[in-house]
């Protein structure tokens, strides 16, 4: 298998009263693994921008970008493919969650807020495993190389 280059993504860790939002990111909901909104960047757009992008598309919110929280790898060994996740702890400056809203993409197909006990106590499946705590806590994180899971 030839070697590639990792895949740069931004994503955003939004708390709504104390709640997380996050996305399922699976077309027709073949996973029920849940992540923070955002993804790939976009060459000559700076890492903010991407990331308000993305959650714009993702979620109908506008963002603002704030100080980064965690820096995740996952890959996948069968097929090279590897990702670096940037997560940026952002809040929501226009729009508001509405249930009529879908992703352009169609990739985001259900949006949730999850407290703290729901990750911590294994209520819903994430990734990254340590979201929870970029999510909670203050400074910025790093979750070494994770194999990827679907």
């Amino acid at each position: 298998m030839a070697k590639r280059s990792p895949r740069l993504a931004a994503r955003a860790l939004i708390l709504i009263e104390d709640r997380l939002l996050l996305v399922n990111a699976y077309p027709g909901c073949i996973s029920d693994l849940w992540c923070a909104p955002g993804g790939g960047t976009e060459a000559g757009s700076s890492l903010p921008a991407n990331l308000a992008r993305e959650v714009m598309e993702e979620t109908g919110l506008t963002v603002a970008v704030g100080e980064p929280a965690l820096v995740n790898e996952f890959h996948d060994p069968r097929t090279g493919f590897h990702q670096v996740d940037l997560f940026f702890r952002c809040s929501v400056i226009a729009g508001s969650l509405d249930a009529g809203w879908r992703d352009p993409e169609g990739v985001v197909t259900e949006r949730g807020l999850f407290t703290r006990g729901d990750l911590d106590l294994g209520r819903i499946r994430f990734k990254p495993d340590s979201l929870a705590q970029a999510a909670w806590g203050r400074g910025c994180h790093y979750d070494p190389l994770e194999v990827l899971v679907k």
